[in-house]
């Protein structure tokens, strides 16, 4: 829902009613993950997509008698050999679909209203919804924030009772602090004994950073295919002539500043990735000796073999541990044949999806690996109704 905030906070601002479908649960080839999203407003106008296709108009008539009845639903949809015209998905997975009406009278609308706002602002926030638990309980939704710095550090509630409501703050907070959108568990009492009460806590946090050293023509490639995959993207070079906005149009930063001396004071965290084309030794070594030691998600350094071996002899001799070194990835990139800045681009990318989601980098094709890797929990137990043949 979150990822949709600019456009649901527009809906909100105008004060339109309007129905969210979320994913909060995937088993099997689920073709999206925990979070993807769709709604509709009082027109029948839909944004987002919670399957690619598969149950799209089956979950939009959900929304839409969400919208009419102002109730909210969990609805499972999988795959059915048994009878081909049945609503389902064609990729053999399952997934959860939490129906939430966000209408005027909803007693979670400033909630609702609250998180798209930050989100769509660009602030840190998480939403705690019970997914499955007592009927009363169901949809009710609990924002929370990471300190007083972007508003008050919880609103709303999910029952009254504020052990209950505690809790869920608290598992929501660890999340937020995380980045991580998925379920947990908890007790009605507010314990944190799995059972009773399924929690989908949506986190909305800033984009993760991509800093790219060395103003070259890779680099232009490659800051394009970094915007496309989300990460907030940093230019560094220690020569102005080179990084400059009409080489690097679509970059958010670019710094002028020697590279080891910037990622010092900017800082990283275990989001950040770091991507290291100089291929030259006076600028890769202290700038390696500092990035192998600092938190991030992806350290990688361009270059030939030859390269690679006297960049690793170097950063041994500035006291680097093997256990730091094996931080590295370098060359950097996947095996694509790449010649071009674009391909070599494409390459990097690639390698730093596999490394975020655990993936091989081998072809599906004759592969058993999952095509889908698990987004954060199975299908929640208890659905309020079911749209696969036994």
């Amino acid at each position: 829902m979150l990822d949709l905030a600019g456009e649901l906070h527009r809906w909100a601002d105008e004060g339109r009613d309007f129905a969210v479908a979320t994913v909060v649960g995937v088993g099997g080839s689920a073709p999206r993950g925990p979070g993807a999203a769709l709604a509709v407003d009082g027109d029948g106008t839909a944004v987002g997509s919670v399957s690619g296709g598969c149950v799209e108009g089956a979950v939009y008539e959900l929304c839409v008698q969400a919208l009419r009845d102002g109730r909210t639903v969990l609805e499972r949809f999988g795959h059915s050999d048994a009878d081909a015209f049945a609503v389902g998905l064609t990729c053999g997975g399952v997934i959860d679909v939490l129906v939430t009406p966000v209408r005027a009278d909803a007693p979670d609308r400033k909630v609702f209203e609250a998180a798209l706002a930050a989100a769509a602002r660009g602030e840190p926030a998480a939403v705690a919804r019970v997914a499955r638990g007592p009927a009363e309980l169901l949809g009710r939704a609990l924002l929370v924030r990471p300190d007083e710095t972007y508003g008050p550090p919880v609103e709303g509630g999910l029952s009254g009772s504020p052990a209950l409501d505690g809790t869920a703050a608290a598992e929501a907070r660890g999340m937020l602090t995380a980045g991580r959108t998925g379920t947990v568990e908890v007790s009605e009492d507010g314990s944190r004994c799995p059972g009773g009460v399924t929690l989908f806590v949506e986190s909305s946090v800033p984009p993760p950073r991509l800093i790219v050293f060395g103003a070259v023509d890779f680099a232009t490639a490659l800051v394009r295919v970094g915007k496309f995959l989300g990460y907030h993207v940093t230019v560094c070079d220690a020569r102005p002539v080179f990084a400059t906005r009409v080489r690097f149009p679509e970059a958010d930063d670019i710094v002028v500043d020697w590279p080891h001396r910037y990622l010092r004071r900017t800082g990283t965290d275990e989001r950040t990735v770091l991507c290291v084309l100089t291929h030259d030794a006076k600028f890769d070594v202290p700038l390696l000796e500092a990035a192998l030691r600092m938190p991030a998600a992806f350290v990688g350094a361009m270059g030939s073999r030859r390269t690679h071996e006297d960049r690793e002899r170097r950063l041994r001799e500035a006291g680097l541990s093997e256990r730091e070194l094996a931080r590295l990835r370098s060359p950097i990139g996947l095996d694509l044949g790449a010649r071009t800045p674009e391909e070599t681009a494409l390459s990097i990318a690639a390698e730093i999806v596999a490394a975020r989601e655990g993936g091989t980098g081998a072809p599906l094709t004759g592969s058993r690996t999952p095509i889908h890797r698990d987004g954060g929990g199975g299908p929640a137990d208890g659905t309020t109704g079911t749209r696969e043949a036994a």
